[in-house]
C-alpha cells in the first residue's frame, strides 16, 4: 500500500512545528501499518475552509495519475473543514481508488465509521466558524497550536 501525506497549517500565528508534528505522526501511523509514504503535500498558511491551496489541489490532480493509495492527514480538518469540499474531493479521490485516513482518529468501515466520520468533519466546519466569531489566542502544546 502506498500513500502521501497531507499536512496544512491554516495562518501565520501558527508555528512550523505544527507540520513537522503532523507528519511525525502521519509517518508512524503508516509504519505502524506497513504503509510506504511517497510524498508530502504541504499546505503553509492556507485555511481549509475552501479548497484554494495549492498542493491540496496538485494532490487531487496526482490521484488521477494512480500512484497511491491513500492520503494520511493527521485529523479529518487538515483536510477539509467544509462539508461540500470535502464530500467532494472524497469522492473524486475514490474515484481515482485514492481513500483518505486519519492518522490520530480511528474512524471503522462500517456503518458507525459513517456517522463518526459525518460529526467529525461538521465539528470542523463549525470550528472554523465559531472561530471567526471569537478572538484568537494560541497555546502551544506538543507542537501543536491549540486556539482558546
Amino acid at each position: 500500500m502506498t500513500a502521501v501525506i497531507y499536512a496544512r497549517y491554516s495562518s501565520d500565528n501558527q508555528r512550523e512545528e505544527s507540520i513537522e508534528g503532523q507528519i511525525r505522526e502521519c509517518t508512524a501511523f503508516a509504519e505502524k501499518n506497513g504503509i510506504t509514504v511517497l510524498r508530502h503535500y504541504i499546505d503553509r498558511a492556507f485555511s481549509a475552509k475552501t479548497d484554494n491551496r495549492p498542493e491540496f489541489q496538485n494532490m487531487i490532480k496526482d490521484s488521477g495519475k494512480h500512484l497511491f493509495d491513500m492520503v494520511i492527514v493527521w485529523k479529518l480538518d487538515r483536510f477539509a473543514r467544509n462539508r461540500y469540499d470535502s464530500a467532494r474531493y472524497k469522492a473524486l479521490l475514490k474515484k481515482n481508488g485514492v481513500k483518505v485516513v486519519s492518522a490520530t482518529e480511528i474512524i471503522s468501515e462500517g456503518a458507525e465509521g459513517i456517522i463518526l466520520e459525518s460529526v467529525l468533519e461538521g465539528y470542523a466546519e463549525y470550528y472554523s466558524a465559531d472561530l471567526s466569531e471569537k478572538p484568537i489566542h494560541c497555546v502551544t502544546f506538543q507542537d501543536f497550536c491549540y486556539y482558546i
